[in-house]
C-alpha cells in the first residue's frame, strides 16, 4: 500500500480538501525519479477493480485496501499516465466500465473564478451548481459550489447512495469554490452537497445554483440538463431589442401559477406549465394584456410565502414541471406577443437549515450581525450586499432568466427594505452606514449594477422596482446618480385612490385631493399604475368589496368607473389576476380563481371593460407614448370637490390625437353638466363605463355631443353634458385640422 493510513484516514473520513491529489491516476515518485504509476478509486458494492487503458485495452487489477470499496493499484510496467477506464466487477459477477471522476481537469477556469471573486462573473451560474457538460467525449454533470470556510465538500445522491466517501470535492485555490465532474450521471437524480462545515460539523445543503428541486420535506436539488431547449421565439427576442418600453403599452396581468386556475376533476390540482400555456396565452391574447408578470416562480418550498420566501434562485418551481415546462410556457406566451415579466426577490432569504442559512459553518450570504441580518417582519435573513460573491449570485440569478428563461422583466421586491438600514427598525435596532446615515449603501450600489448590466447586455429587458417610499431618482439614469430601474410601481398613487374609492360617496367631496395629489409628483419618476395581489389579502378584501354600495351593482359602477380612470391615468398598467371580472372573494392561494361569476352579467362586463380598455390603451398610441413624460396630460377641471367630478386630458405630443376623461364619483346623475373642451364640433364618445355592454344603465349622451363656441375652463368651447351616475366618460373630437380620426 503506498497511500498513507493518514491519507487514507483523510479520505475514509471525508476531511480531505484535495482528494484528486490522492484519488485517480499519478505517477509514483521514488528518490526523485517517477517509477511507476499508481491509481485509486472509490467504488460502491465492487468485489474487483481494474484500471484499463483505453487505448491498448491493457486491463490492471488494483487492490481493495478497505471495505468500503477503496482501491489502490500499482502499474509497475507504466511510468507515464494515460487515458484509462475503471472496470467494475460486482459481488454479483456483473462488470461495469466506469470513467473516473478523478482522471479530469478542473471545469473552472482561474479567469472565471477571479471573475466571481470580484463579483463580476454573471455567467457564474453555467460554472457552479450542477451543469451538464461532454468533456473528451464523456457526458456527465460537473459540480460547483461556494463554501469558502468549509474544512470538506462531497456530493451525495442516488447515484451513490447519499454516501459522502464516494466523491469528494477538490478546493480550487484560494477561491473558495470546490468542484468535481461526475459522469454518467442522468437528469432527475437527487443530489446535495455534504458539508464538514467551520465547526467540524456534517451538514446537508441543497445546491444554490440548481436549476431543479424535489419538494418537501427532502428538499434535495435535481440534475437537469437546462440546455437543448428548442426555443421558438426568435422574432420576439428581435422586436423586443428595438422596442422603447417608456413610449410602448404595457399592460401586465401579475398571475399566481398555483391558483389561476385548477384541474378540479383530478383532485383540484393546479394546471401545468405546460397546460399553463395555451390557457394563458389565449386568455390575454383575448383580454389585450401585452404582459403577464409572474408571482415568484422561482423555487420555495412553502406555498403559503406565494414565492416570496426563495430557496432555489435560479430554478422555476418544480410544482408544476421541468425547467423545459417552464421554458415551454415563455416560449409560447412570446409566440403568441405577449412578455413574461417575474418578480424576483433579492431582499432577503429564509432560514431553511437545508438553504443558504450558515451555509459552510458561518455566516456567509447574510450578516453576522442581526441588526443588519435579519428581517423582523419577515423572519427571514438579509443578503451580504457587501460580499463581492453574493452579490455576483444574485446578478447571476437575474442574467440566468433573462437568458436561460427568456423573460423579459424582473419585478424586484421589497426594494424599499433594501434602500434603509432602519426599515421597519426601531431606534438602538439598527447600525448606521460608515458615513453615519441610514441609507444601505452596498445595496444601492447593487441595484445600480443591476440595472446597468441589463441596459448593456439585454435590451429591451425591463427591470421593475416595487419601492414604497420618496427614495429619489429610482427610475433616474445611473449617471444621474438614480438606480437605473426602467419603472416603479406607483405605490402612492395606488394607497390614495383605494382610499378615495373606499369612501362612501358623500364623503368624496372632502376627500377629492386623493385624486389630483399624485399629479403632483406624477413625472419625478417613471411609474406603474399597479393593483397587486397585496391589496387584496390578509382582511383587505377584493376590489369590487372595497367600493361602497347597498348591491352589487353599485359595487360594479363604482369598480368600474375606477378602471377606466386607472387606464386613462398616464403610466403603465398592472392589475392582479380576478379583478379583472370583479372577483367577490378575496384571493386565495389555496384554490382557484371564482370563474363561475363570469355566469353573471355584471362579472363578465366588468371584464369586457377590461379588455376593451387594454385594446384603447394599445392602439391609440398617444395614451401610452407619453406615460413617462410631462407631455400628453392636462387637467380639464381638477377642482370641482363640490360635484366630485374630476376631469382631465390626454394628447398626442405630435399626432394631435387628444381624448377628455370625466369621472362622476357619485351615484348622482349630472346633467347639463358643462366642461370646456379646447376644439368645437362633435365630440365622440368612445367609453361609457355605463354601457349596457358592460353591464351598466346604458345612460349618457347618445354617442355623441357637440362643443358649443362656450368658453369655459380657460378654452373658447365647452361641451354640455349627461353625466351618469358613477361613470367614467372618455370623448374624442370627430375631425382634427379637417382630418377624420380613425376610432
Amino acid at each position: 500500500m503506498i497511500i498513507s493510513h493518514c491519507e487514507l484516514e483523510s479520505l475514509l473520513g471525508v476531511h480531505n480538501s484535495q482528494p484528486h491529489g490522492l484519488l485517480g491516476m499519478h505517477p509514483y515518485v521514488e528518490n526523485g525519479k517517477v517509477c511507476t504509476i499508481v491509481v485509486r478509486a472509490f467504488l460502491q458494492d465492487a468485489r474487483r477493480c481494474f484500471a484499463v487503458d483505453s487505448v491498448a485495452n491493457e486491463k490492471f487489477q488494483l487492490e481493495q485496501i478497505d471495505g468500503s470499496g477503496f482501491f489502490e493499484g500499482i502499474i509497475k510496467t507504466r511510468t507515464k499516465v494515460f487515458k484509462y477506464k475503471l472496470l467494475k466487477e460486482s459481488y454479483g459477477g456483473e462488470l461495469l466500465e466506469l470513467d473516473d471522476p478523478y482522471s479530469f481537469l478542473p471545469t473552472i477556469g482561474e479567469r472565471e473564478r477571479d471573475l466571481f471573486a470580484w463579483g463580476r462573473n454573471i455567467h457564474i451560474y453555467e460554472q457552479l451548481g450542477a451543469n451538464f457538460r461532454e468533456i473528451d467525449g464523456v457526458a456527465g454533470f460537473s459540480f460547483g459550489v461556494w463554501a469558502p470556510n468549509a474544512k470538506a465538500v462531497s456530493v451525495v445522491g442516488d447515484f451513490n447512495s447519499w454516501d459522502g466517501r464516494y466523491h469528494q470535492m477538490r478546493l480550487l485555490g484560494n477561491s473558495g469554490i470546490w468542484e468535481l465532474f461526475i459522469p454518467a450521471l442522468k437528469n432527475f437524480d437527487s443530489y446535495k452537497f455534504q458539508i464538514l462545515n467551520a465547526r467540524g460539523d456534517i451538514t446537508l445543503k441543497s445546491d444554490p445554483y440548481a436549476s431543479h428541486f424535489e419538494g418537501a420535506p427532502n428538499n434535495a436539488s435535481k440534475l437537469f440538463n437546462v440546455s437543448g431547449y428548442d426555443w421558438q421565439d426568435g422574432e420576439w427576442l428581435a422586436s423586443r431589442a428595438t422596442t422603447d418600453w417608456q413610449k410602448s403599452a404595457i399592460s401586465a396581468y401579475e398571475l399566481h401559477m398555483d391558483s389561476w386556475r385548477r384541474v378540479v376533476a383530478d383532485n383540484n390540482r393546479p394546471l401545468t406549465y405546460r397546460e399553463l400555456a395555451n390557457e394563458l396565452a389565449k386568455y390575454l391574447s383575448q383580454m389585450g394584456f401585452t404582459h403577464v408578470e409572474l408571482m415568484p416562480p422561482t423555487e420555495h418550498p412553502f406555498l403559503g410565502s406565494w414565492g416570496y420566501q426563495v430557496t432555489g434562485f435560479f430554478s422555476p418551481t418544480h410544482r408544476y414541471g421541468t425547467p423545459h415546462d417552464f421554458m415551454y410556457l415563455v416560449d409560447t406566451l412570446h409566440r403568441h406577443n405577449i412578455g413574461v415579466i417575474i418578480d424576483w426577490v433579492p431582499a432577503h432569504f429564509p432560514r431553511d437549515s437545508f438553504a443558504l442559512e450558515d451555509f459552510d459553518g458561518t455566516k456567509l450570504y447574510e450578516h453576522d450581525d442581526p441588526r443588519i441580518g435579519c428581517h423582523r417582519d419577515w423572519g427571514t435573513l438579509i443578503f451580504n450586499y457587501g460580499r463581492h460573491e453574493v452579490r455576483n449570485f444574485l446578478l447571476s440569478s437575474a442574467v440566468s432568466w433573462a437568458e436561460r428563461f427568456h423573460v423579459d422583466g424582473i419585478r424586484v421586491d421589497a426594494v424599499a427594505s433594501m434602500l434603509y438600514l432602519d426599515y421597519s427598525r426601531e431606534a438602538g435596532e439598527w447600525l448606521p452606514n460608515r458615513y453615519g446615515g441610514k441609507e444601505n449603501i452596498e445595496a444601492i450600489e447593487f441595484l445600480r449594477e443591476l440595472n446597468h448590466t441589463f441596459q448593456e447586455n439585454f435590451p429591451g429587458f425591463i427591470t421593475i422596482a416595487e419601492e414604497s417610499t420618496a427614495f429619489g431618482g429610482i427610475t433616474h439614469g445611473i449617471e444621474h446618480h438614480g438606480l437605473g430601474f426602467d419603472f416603479k410601481w406607483n405605490m402612492g398613487w395606488m394607497h390614495d385612490v383605494l382610499l378615495y374609492f373606499s369612501k362612501d360617496p358623500i364623503f368624496r367631496k372632502y376627500h377629492h385631493n386623493q385624486l389630483t395629489f399624485a399629479m403632483l409628483y406624477q413625472h419625478s419618476e417613471h411609474f406603474i399604475c399597479a393593483l397587486s395581489h397585496d391589496e387584496v389579502v390578509h382582511g383587505k378584501c377584493s376590489l369590487i368589496y372595497k367600493m361602497p354600495g347597498n348591491s352589487l351593482s353599485e359595487k360594479m359602477g363604482h369598480l368600474r368607473c375606477l378602471y377606466a380612470y386607472m387606464w386613462f391615468w398616464p403610466g403603465k398598467k398592472t392589475l392582479f389576476m380576478g379583478q379583472e371580472f370583479g372577483q367577490t372573494g378575496e384571493w386565495n392561494y389555496h384554490q382557484s380563481l371564482d370563474w363561475h361569476l363570469l355566469q353573471y352579467e355584471e362579472h363578465s362586463g366588468v371584464q369586457r371593460l377590461v379588455g376593451d380598455l387594454n385594446g384603447m390603451y394599445r392602439t391609440h398610441a398617444f395614451l401610452h407614448e407619453t406615460d413617462s413624460t410631462c407631455y400628453g396630460f392636462e387637467w380639464a377641471c381638477c377642482d370641482d370637490c363640490e360635484n366630485s367630478v374630476i376631469s382631465f386630458m390626454r394628447f398626442g405630443q405630435d399626432s394631435g390625437e387628444k381624448c377628455i376623461i370625466i369621472c362622476n364619483l357619485t351615484p348622482i346623475e349630472r346633467e347639463n353638466y358643462r366642461l370646456g373642451v379646447p376644439l368645437g364640433g362633435y365630440w365622440k364618445e368612445v367609453l361609457n363605463t355605463d354601457s349596457a355592454h358592460y353591464a351598466g344603465q346604458n345612460r349618457g349622451n347618445c354617442g355623441h355631443v357637440h362643443a358649443d363656441n362656450c368658453p369655459m375652463h380657460r378654452w373658447e368651447f365647452s361641451l354640455n353634458l349627461r353625466l351618469p351616475p358613477l361613470t367614467t366618460l372618455v370623448l374624442m373630437p370627430e375631425r382634427v385640422n379637417g382630418g377624420q380620426i380613425s376610432l
